[in-house]
């Protein structure tokens, strides 16, 4: 088999381009599970591997670990090496809407425990990686098989708003994350410890660098058949053999992968650019599929959404300069369906974060207090930086940044009329 230097430039360009879409969210992951696993320095570090860290409050613009964070369900985080051995995920009963989703390196969702998934009842699952295929013992209510031999869950629990903390806080104690051997009583084996490579910031993504993580991460990767091709190209490159070495690459080929970086770059650029906000960037392997442009666009935009059948997103980001204010009008009978609850979120844009604002509102939706619906049933939301003077108007105010911004609307348990298009979101209207 040739090397990099038999490989003609426009191949490797085409690889390197092919391996930064299907890669990116793979690194974009890796930023957040070093932050939270791996530096103990990170103000965001939940503990380490296998623990659970809560968010058992409402989030503010201070809170920045993923874009377009949501108020609706506060995050319990964790992140699982499951190289040695499964882990135990324990989940409590309760009526309160909830989901553990559980996340393959490349974002992709090997499997849900929650509420729509697995009921109301609690339970004991196993969540066992591509190593550890037998069946889970007696005494478990089901099994999460992972890809990749680090996963992450990004659970959520509905919270009806500051005053509903502490309930929120008793379910979160009950999410509980165990090795299996402490669960069984038996010795516990342990995988040799990586050395995790620091994470510099989005400035890898334009360089070779770029692929000195994914050549790390592939490790903790084994290779499924729908990537052998592209894994055995990179692999030609010494991208997933564990010693990617960038200055050993002739310069040429050191040129084409630069190429293929700049090119993978603007075609997600171009495809967020066109891709409408919503769930299908987001879900299973399955589901999924090979639309790893679909998946870098998820990752971009929303990292760690969940799929249509959870929940259903949409909205707009406003033009340059901010087309303020709008209003979003709601006819009689036409609020976003879903089983479970719905939300508009504000952000502010790039950024995907939420704006500060003076009345400490980043979202609004069916559980805020004091919504003032017509005579008809309609509701009006009212998108805009001032505050209404209109009372009404004012009790229905989703405050904006003076920039351009995002919204997000969220349906959590979305019906099937959203699910099969037949309910379309109103068109925010200029005031």
């Amino acid at each position: 088999m040739g090397g990099p230097a038999s490989m003609d430039p426009e191949a490797v360009r085409r690889t390197a381009a092919q391996a930064w879409i299907r890669g990116y969210p793979m690194l974009a992951n890796y930023a957040t599970l070093h932050a939270q696993a791996i530096d103990d320095a990170d103000p965001r570090h939940v503990g380490g591997l296998g623990v659970f860290r809560h968010f058992s409050r409402p989030f503010t613009p201070a809170d920045t670990d993923v874009v377009t964070p949501n108020n609706d369900t506060p995050y319990s985080w964790a992140w699982l090496d499951l190289r040695a051995e499964p882990w135990v995920l324990e989940v409590p009963a309760t009526e309160r809407y909830h989901v553990l989703p559980v996340h393959d390196l490349d974002t992709a969702y090997a499997g849900f425990v929650g509420t729509r998934a697995t009921g109301s009842g609690g339970g004991r699952h196993l969540i066992a990686g591509p190593g550890h295929r037998a069946n889970p013992p007696d005494g478990f209510d089901g099994v999460v098989r992972t890809d990749t031999n680090l996963a992450g869950i990004v659970g959520r629990t509905y919270l009806a708003g500051p005053d509903d903390v502490p309930e929120l806080c008793r379910v979160q104690a009950g999410y509980r994350l165990k090795p299996l051997s402490e669960h069984l009583g038996t010795p516990r084996p342990v995988a040799a410890e990586p050395v995790w490579p620091v994470w510099r910031g989005e400035e890898v993504l334009g360089t070779l660098e770029f692929f000195t993580f994914l050549d790390f991460l592939l490790g903790f990767f084994p290779v499924l058949p729908a990537d052998a091709e592209l894994r055995e190209r990179l692999a030609e490159l010494g991208v997933g053999t564990g010693d990617f070495e960038p200055a050993a690459l002739p310069a040429e080929t050191r040129s084409a992968m630069l190429a293929g970086i700049a090119d993978a770059r603007g075609e997600l650029a171009a495809a967020v650019r066109e891709a409408a906000t919503g769930s299908a960037l987001f879900g299973t392997r399955e589901q999924l599929g090979s639309r790893y442009l679909d998946r870098a666009c998820g990752a971009l935009t929303g990292l760690y959404g969940l799929p249509a059948e959870e929940a259903w997103y949409g909205g707009w980001e406003s033009e340059a300069g901010g087309r303020l204010p709008v209003e979003l009008r709601f006819e009689p009978g036409q609020l976003p369906p879903a089983r479970y609850f719905w939300s508009a979120t504000m952000y502010r844009f790039p950024e995907r974060q939420l704006a500060p604002n003076d009345i400490d509102r980043y979202s609004i939706g069916d559980r805020t207090p004091g919504l003032v619906h017509a005579p008809d049933g309609s509701l009006t939301l009212y998108l805009q930086r001032e505050r209404p003077t209109d009372p009404a108007e004012s009790a229905n105010w989703l405050p904006a940044p003076a920039g351009p911004y995002q919204v997000v609307v969220r349906a959590y348990g979305p019906k099937s009329a959203l699910l099969d298009g037949s309910w379309q979101l109103p068109t925010p209207t200029p005031r």
